[in-house]
């Protein structure tokens, strides 16, 4: 068997995260990524905290790991853009590949030379996907911005905080982690496109569009009654229970109950006689006495042990969860049967975890841990074989600082 994108080269002209992280997912699902960086400094993650040491006589070095959860499984090689003889390098290779990445403000590329038309001039067939943070028009086309600039102004932030409390930001770079699954689908669509039609394509993908497509329910509020969702903290606007609560020792769980679940929530706390008032036993009816519904479980649940009351949940089929910290969720039994937290070995650290790629494949290969390059690890080796050049050309151009 083999992986499912074998076939597939990508050129990654991207940097920081939400298309490093999509093209990794590509990488790991067997496609040939090219990282392209710049010469001496690298992708600028390479210097973000937090540093990983190596810890033994053969393992002496240090590496990011922002940098490595980001770009595992791919080829590394080092290209000064702003020099014509680097600009031509990146031609040349997008000629022979079926996918460029790229996350330069607006313009950028085109002074080079690299951008979309001009590449597609030398590759018709070539699928060019570019990710700023307002896409290639409209008013905000030049505006700058990073993943906490598109939380807030895509309307996420606004919806995140406790009740009369301030807005909050999740605790990911959502808009980065979204936009990069965002810009998997879109070449993974485009490739399928080209398949079936031989037609490449390029794709505007913004972060703020990725944002405010994200917003779907509150979306749905505001269409159906004019209604801007207010901040409830872990609570659902449009269901009860559907929340976070406080156990014994200050523990928290998560319970989220559908009318088929009110009755046996109810006998497990044994508050079965005012579960069975006939005013709560639809959601409509418990929406409408929210805060009396939050009162009664919370008092109920605060007498409980957390996991114990996670198993009588389980028991009774009362969907529940323990709401895990990083540490916990890395070494949770499900989570390390499923395979979640595998390892890659690194010259330069060690063996180090990582997260995989979450797809389990009946018929393909799974996706693949590999580790993360070192800078310029592939650069020779790429122009020779993807470009022909010898060993006296490759000296030339790194002499003459293109690579």
């Amino acid at each position: 068997m083999a992986r499912p994108l074998e076939h597939i080269t990508i050129l990654d002209l991207s940097r920081v995260l939400a298309c490093p992280f999509a093209s990794m997912i590509l990488a790991e699902l067997g496609a040939n990524v090219i990282k392209v960086e710049q010469p001496g400094t690298g992708d600028e993650t390479r210097s973000f905290e937090p540093r990983v040491a190596g810890k033994d006589a053969g393992h002496r070095g240090s590496e990011s790991a922002y940098y490595m959860a980001f770009n595992r499984s791919k080829q590394s090689i080092t290209v000064n853009l702003r020099s014509e003889q680097g600009q031509q390098i990146v031609r040349d290779l997008a000629a022979g590949v079926d996918v460029v990445i790229e996350n330069f403000p607006v313009g950028t590329l085109k002074r080079y030379g690299l951008d979309a038309d001009r590449l597609r001039e030398i590759n018709p067939k070539l699928v060019y996907l570019s990710c700023t943070g307002f896409g290639q028009t409209g008013p905000y086309a030049s505006r700058k911005g990073y993943d906490t600039v598109f939380q807030a102004m895509g309307g996420i932030m606004s919806l995140t905080g406790e009740r009369e409390g301030g807005p909050v930001k999740p605790g990911l770079p959502v808009a980065d982690l979204t936009s990069g699954l965002w810009a998997a689908i879109a070449l993974l669509s485009a490739l399928e496109g080209r398949s079936a039609t031989g037609q490449g394509c390029h794709i505007d993908l913004s972060m703020f569009d990725a944002q405010v497509s994200l917003l779907t329910l509150a979306a749905a509020r505001w269409f159906a009654l004019n209604e801007v969702p207010p901040r409830l903290g872990t609570e659902h606007p449009g269901r009860v229970p559907s929340a976070s609560f406080q156990a014994q020792g200050g523990r928290w769980l998560h319970v989220t109950a559908s009318d088929q679940h009110w009755t046996p929530l109810c006998g497990v706390l044994g508050i079965e006689a005012w579960g069975a008032d006939p005013a709560l036993q639809t959601n409509a009816g418990r929406v409408a006495h929210r805060d009396e519904v939050m009162r009664h479980l919370t008092k109920a649940i605060a007498s409980w042990d957390r996991d114990a009351l996670c198993d009588a949940m389980d028991a009774a089929g009362v969907p529940a969860g323990p709401i895990n910290a990083v540490d916990e969720v890395l070494t949770d039994p499900h989570v390390q049967a499923r395979g979640m937290v595998a390892h890659f070995d690194h010259p330069e650290i060690g063996t180090f975890p990582a997260l995989p790629v979450p797809l389990r494949f009946d018929g393909w290969d799974d996706p693949l841990v590999g580790r993360p390059p070192l800078l310029g690890e592939h650069t020779e080796t790429v122009l020779r074989e993807r470009l022909g050049m010898d060993a006296e050309r490759v000296l030339a151009l790194r002499e003459a600082k293109a690579i």
